[in-house]
């Protein structure tokens, strides 16, 4: 049986520019990620190696290029990205949670944020 452990990365930022709204793909605005990632951290833990671990800098890397790699409408499409992309390219990954958040989102109404959260499994 795999033991899966979990690697956390909280509040990434970056400035992009995705949404529906046209001043939204213009003129851009903050986007704010978590990505959980679970694996098998046994063999990491027991030889104390970068090379038996998902290297996180890595994984930061890849969401940053995939955030300005286009422009999505949805939070949604741009998760489901990065989501699927984490799966296909860190081996290790088993299972996937990204969480984006887009603070004071244009409604009409007071929000903080609106947030969407995608899961992938290998």
């Amino acid at each position: 049986m795999i033991e899966l452990n979990v690697i956390r990365i909280k509040n990434a930022v970056f400035y992009a520019y995705h949404g529906v709204m046209e001043d939204e793909q213009n003129l851009g605005g903050k986007f704010e990620f978590d990505v959980d990632m679970y694996c098998d951290l046994s063999a990491a833990a027991e030889a104390d190696s970068l090379k038996k671990t998902v290297d996180y800098e890595k994984v930061y890397a890849f969401i940053e290029k995939s955030v300005h790699a286009k422009k999505y409408y949805l939070l949604e499409a741009l998760a489901g990205t990065i989501a699927k992309g984490l799966i296909r390219e860190f081996h290790n990954i088993e299972k996937v949670v990204v969480r984006i958040r887009k603070p004071h989102p244009p409604v009409k109404g007071v929000v903080d944020y609106v947030e969407v959260e995608i899961m992938q499994q290998r």
